[in-house]
């Protein structure tokens, strides 16, 4: 949902954060400023000014070896099947992946709390009282990559241009960003709104830093093939447009030896292959192509890891939990577009599509129903409101569907025929009671437009889930196809929100904040490239969005969190399609680890390094 570091990327349980408010603990009062090392949302950090690394990595653990991946989460206007561009921070062409490990940031996060942040370009933190003027005092040994020095002029200028020129998604959430300047070479000094959201001086501290002199004469919003000069652990190496691309580890590093960094970074070179083909992709993996797998088809880890290696144990697999709150992933309705205005219509949809038959017949019975948009959470609403939560609703009472009020949505059971009589009898009354008549076989809206619907995709591999969703369509008189594109005319048609129905899969947040706004709010529903697919336009939603962004407490901020899941579950804004509470990893024997995981995510393969006598054993030394 938000700028992805390579922290995130790698899966090391450590991301950057984009959600803020103040530490309380390692604070010196300096007149109207307090001083601190670190951030957090709530005021906690676990770890004081002085400590030496995080407790989940090995501070001793070797650099050396490749480690070769396929990117599967995507940033700014990355996509999964190939690049044409190394500027992942603008609207502009298919960005590359693992740029981000080539930027430093103001701070640097840690993987065993939801939201903290850490010095890495900034050794520390001024805060004024009202919490409006941050002066992020910066540590003079900064470097980019061509050895000069990283100042504040460089970090005031990259936080002015992002919110100038950026992808939307780094332009909507810089919105309340008043001004960066450099008041000394080593002083950063943001101001921000009286009116902004409790975490947008965490989204500042988490934002890349670029070098002003390199950008002086180029067009910051072009598509290059240049990698733009940075500073961070790695620097780009060699690349085939739309195949790979080789990061090497910058060996003089300026940060290796700070605290957030300590004990990570330890391949010497990272490799993104590309594959347009899961099946391609899989069989890249079986031959070493690739060493580290994170697994996201049942079937395959079901049924494919039949293979030589396996059997010899140089390939090995895992199921490892994670404490995070869980991705939703879902078919998304366009409600820009007549055919989905009406809820009724999108929840009648929804019904069609059997979870249970899908489940067990396709996916291995591995996993379980997406419900809410805060999955696997606290924040999750249950249960009819809690008085809180019906003071937050209130003021939208007349404006809302009533069962807000009650019972949260949850997708009926079928079943588990695929083809449950009971819900497409439920379904055929809801397009009904929506104004749609049926012409001997043909489904008619309300215009009188035969009903069609397109799912937009890039590849084939939800193909077998959504045929039969679409088979139950038509038996409701639906005209139901799907269209796969190639991935850069699909990302150009969301980006243009030019689609009826698509998937998409969103991370979630420990500590939602004002990101949520590129998601649901009603301004992002009209900003090109925005998150916001399903076009969300309510005041309710917008409402209860700036609640969470501004809350004070983690119990405010889970009140206000459940009331917005309440809503935007009687909205039917998609399908919600499934989820697992643990990751699937696979990889060849040639890594090895730190003794304990980060308590959010699974710690892979970011603080992982290469064994070189695991690799000699397995035959890959």
């Amino acid at each position: 949902m938000t700028h992805s570091t390579r922290r995130e990327i790698l899966k090391g349980g450590v991301a950057i954060a984009t959600f803020p408010v103040l530490s309380r603990m390692g604070l010196a009062q300096e007149g109207r400023e307090t001083e601190t090392h670190g951030l957090s949302s709530f005021g906690d950090l676990k770890y004081g000014p002085d400590f030496k690394h995080f407790a989940y990595v090995n501070p001793s653990a070797p650099k050396g070896g490749t480690l070769a991946i396929q990117i599967k989460q995507a940033t700014g206007n990355q996509n999964f099947d190939t690049f044409n561009t190394l500027n992942i921070f603008v609207l502009r062409g298919d960005g590359a992946a693992g740029m981000g490990s080539t930027f430093d940031s103001l701070m640097a996060g840690s993987g065993d709390e939801p939201d903290a942040l850490y010095g890495l370009v900034a050794k520390s933190i001024r805060i004024s009282d009202d919490r409006l003027t941050y002066r992020f005092i910066l540590r003079p040994e900064a470097r980019f990559h061509d050895g000069s020095k990283l100042t504040a002029k460089d970090a005031a200028f990259s936080l002015n241009i992002l919110k100038e020129k950026g992808h939307p998604v780094f332009r909507s959430i810089l919105t309340q960003l008043v001004s960066a300047e450099a008041e000394a070479e080593d002083i950063l000094r943001v101001q921000l709104s009286p009116q902004r959201s409790r975490d947008l001086h965490l989204t500042v501290a988490g934002m890349p830093i670029f070098s002003e002199r390199y950008w002086q004469g180029r067009d910051f919003e072009a598509s290059t093939l240049e990698a733009p000069l940075g500073s961070g652990p790695y620097r780009l190496g060699r690349f085939e447009q739309g195949r790979f691309i080789e990061f090497e580890r910058v060996p003089d590093y300026w940060a290796k030896d700070l605290p957030v960094n300590v004990g990570q970074n330890n391949f010497d070179r990272i490799r993104w292959e590309y594959f347009r083909d899961r099946t391609v992709a899989f069989e890249a993996f079986k031959n070493g192509t690739l060493n580290f797998q994170e697994e996201y088809t049942s079937r395959l880890w079901s049924t494919g890891y039949d293979f030589p290696a396996v059997h010899e144990g140089r390939v090995k697999r895992e199921e490892i939990p994670d404490n995070a709150p869980s991705p939703i992933q879902g078919w998304y309705f366009n409600t820009r577009r007549e055919a989905f205005k009406d809820p009724r219509i999108r929840e009648a949809i929804g019904l069609a599509f059997d979870f249970e038959w899908t489940n067990a017949n396709i996916m291995f019975g591995a996993y379980e129903r997406v419900t809410s948009y805060f999955e696997n959470s606290d924040m999750k609403a249950t249960g009819s409101p809690s008085p809180e939560e019906i003071k937050l609703l209130e003021p939208f009472r007349d404006k809302l569907p009533k069962t807000v009020f009650g019972e949260p949505y949850v997708p009926p059971v079928s079943d588990g025929s695929g083809q449950d009589r009971r819900l497409l009898r439920r379904a055929d009354e809801l397009l009904r009671e929506a104004g749609c008549k049926r012409d001997g076989g043909v489904l008619k809206l309300p215009n009188g437009q035969p009903f069609t619907i397109e799912f937009l995709d890039f590849q084939s591999a939800l193909q077998p889930h959504t045929q039969p969703f679409q088979a139950n369509l038509k038996r409701l008189g639906i005209e139901a196809r799907s269209r796969i594109v190639d991935a850069a005319q699909y990302q150009r048609r969301m980006d243009d929100y030019d689609f009826d129905m698509a998937s998409r899969a969103l991370g979630g947040s420990s500590t939602p904040g004002d990101s949520l706004r590129i998601v649901y709010g009603s301004q992002a529903a009209t900003t090109p490239g925005s998150r916001n697919v399903a076009g969300v336009m309510d005041p309710a939603v917008d409402a209860l969005v700036e609640r969470i962004a501004q809350a004070k407490t983690r119990d405010e901020l889970t009140i206000a969190c459940r009331a917005l899941d309440r809503v935007l579950r009687a909205g039917h804004y998609w399908v919600p399609m499934w989820f697992k509470a643990t990751d699937w990893l696979a990889y060849w024997d040639q890594f090895s680890r730190p003794e304990t995981k980060p308590r959010f995510g699974s710690g892979a393969p970011g603080t992982w390094w290469y064994d070189a006598e695991k690799a000699k054993r397995i035959g890959r030394g």
